[in-house]
């Protein structure tokens, strides 16, 4: 800690000290203790004392008697020996604050800078500068802490927004896979059929007996079969048979049921829905009677959601397991081409996953998947017929949002590829429509999908190509510790 010699104020710095001095004692110039009169120094003081008040001190008026002339710089009172006092107590300040020139000028130096002034004003307006410019800096300094402070604020809002964007973008994406623990099958189906009772589109009595009997169904775990159509296959091959306009050949899977999507699942529920259109072409194969005998009716939607609990606790796809938090049934949760592969697998049914993962035609389209599609059911199928009604399961087709099952393939006379395809949103009335034998064709609309309609990104596909072993099912499922398919290109 510094001491001003002027004054004795405790100050904290040198820096504090030179700020002091030009703002309490540089503008102070001496004043004669008897007259009052001020001089421009300590040396111009004491020689206006001489010549002005040269009496001894009896001889002056007893009222300047009575007061001891005061230091200029420290306000001490020194009596006559101000010129000892001064000298003894403050030399240093009066070579700093003025010096001597040699030919009886004096100079000042500033305390800040060391600059050298001509007289007292030319000084006092220099540190003054001195001053305002520390004052600048300083209210510089508050300015640039206040933009930080704002800038900070306005960051830290920012990322609060961010977050919460995050968060909602989290539950929606919850609430749309059916993860936002809102209820399964079950609790959607009953919710719906108290709005239909609302809005006057089902009586109460329907409304009791649709519950009792969904409720019976999940209890045997067996579907209703109230979305079910059958015959349409062979309705197709009929119909073909007997049209001969632009078609060269058509390949058709085995038979296959369509399952459309109810009350209960409407929205989530077309992986389940196809995997029962595939089931109940398996089960219609002998092939598969050994691994299906304990699945010889259509399960409900909440007995597969159990089915594939059970294909996890297996061992198949735990990282697919862990994204559901092994947990399915109860829920809403969409199924992809992963879990249909884990639960025919764990059934012993032989299948594949085919990742077309990015297109291979113009304009973004997937030829290679139509291509993949010809050969699956054409290999060992081949000949001059124009149907051919093949032995082969259909399809499961995956893609972002929405999965359905292939169930044939044509090909046009300019050899173009169309594939035909069962769609779980398809409701029952315009699939019976394809049941009629005199169809003219129009409500094949439902099913067909040219290289130019199927422009998603990616496809994924599932495959059913035989049996396994009980060896073949165990290394299966310990190849699915990391899942991976088959891509193309």
């Amino acid at each position: 800690m510094l001491v001003c010699d002027v004054c004795g104020q405790a100050l904290s710095s040198e820096a504090a000290v030179r700020r002091h001095l030009g703002r309490a004692h540089l503008g102070r110039q001496p004043r004669c203790p008897f007259c009052g009169a001020a001089a421009l120094g300590c040396d111009e003081l004491r020689r206006h004392i001489e010549a002005a008040h040269p009496e001894p001190p009896g001889a002056r008026s007893p009222e300047l008697t009575a007061e001891l002339p005061e230091c200029p710089f420290c306000g001490e009172a020194a009596g006559q020996e101000l010129e000892a006092h001064v000298n003894a107590r403050h030399g240093h300040l009066l070579g700093a604050l003025g010096a001597d020139t040699g030919n009886g000028e004096q100079l000042y130096e500033c305390p800040m800078c060391s600059l050298t002034c001509a007289n007292i004003q030319i000084l006092e307006e220099h540190v003054d500068l001195h001053l305002e410019e520390h004052s600048f800096v300083e209210g510089g300094n508050i300015r640039d802490l206040e933009l930080a402070q704002r800038l900070q604020i306005e960051e830290d809002k920012q990322q609060r927004s961010e977050e919460r964007r995050e968060r909602e973008e989290f539950k929606k994406l919850q609430r749309q896979y059916g993860l936002d623990n809102s209820g399964g099958y079950k609790q959607q189906f009953l919710k719906n059929m108290e709005r239909e009772v609302d809005r006057g589109r089902m009586q109460p009595f329907e409304y009791h007996k649709r519950k009792t009997d969904m409720m019976e169904c999940l209890a045997f775990g067996i579907d209703d079969g109230k979305t079910k159509t059958s015959g349409v296959i062979e309705a197709l091959c009929k119909y073909y048979q007997n049209e001969n306009k632009d078609v060269r050949h058509v390949w058709l899977s085995t038979g296959v049921d369509h399952f459309h999507s109810s009350l209960g699942d409407r929205g989530w529920g077309c992986g389940y829905r196809n995997f029962q259109m595939i089931l109940s072409s398996l089960l219609q194969n002998s092939l598969y009677n050994d691994c299906l005998r304990d699945t010889t009716l259509i399960p409900s939607i909440p007995k597969i959601q159990s089915m594939i609990e059970d294909a996890w606790r297996e061992g198949f796809d735990p990282h697919g397991a862990s994204h559901f938090n092994n947990r399915l049934h109860g829920s809403k949760a969409w199924i992809g081409a992963c879990e249909i592969y884990s639960l025919l697998t764990s059934l012993r049914i032989k299948c594949q996953i085919i990742d077309f993962h990015k297109p291979t035609g113009p304009m973004g389209t997937h030829p290679c998947l139509f291509e993949w599609v010809l050969r699956y059911y054409s290999t060992d199928n081949e000949g001059g017929a124009k149907v051919v009604c093949t032995s082969k399961p259909p399809i499961y087709l995956q893609h972002q949002g929405h999965s359905r099952t292939v169930v044939g393939i044509e090909e046009k006379k300019n050899k173009t590829l169309c594939l035909l395809l069962f769609d779980p949103g398809c409701p029952s009335q315009e699939m019976q429509k394809l049941l009629k034998q005199n169809s003219d064709g129009t409500s094949l609309k439902l099913l067909r999908k040219f290289v130019g309609s199927l422009k998603d990104k990616q496809y994924q596909i599932v495959a059913v190509d035989g049996v396994l072993s009980l060896e073949e099912k165990a290394a299966r499922c310990h190849a699915s510790q990391v899942l991976t398919s088959e891509k193309i290109p």
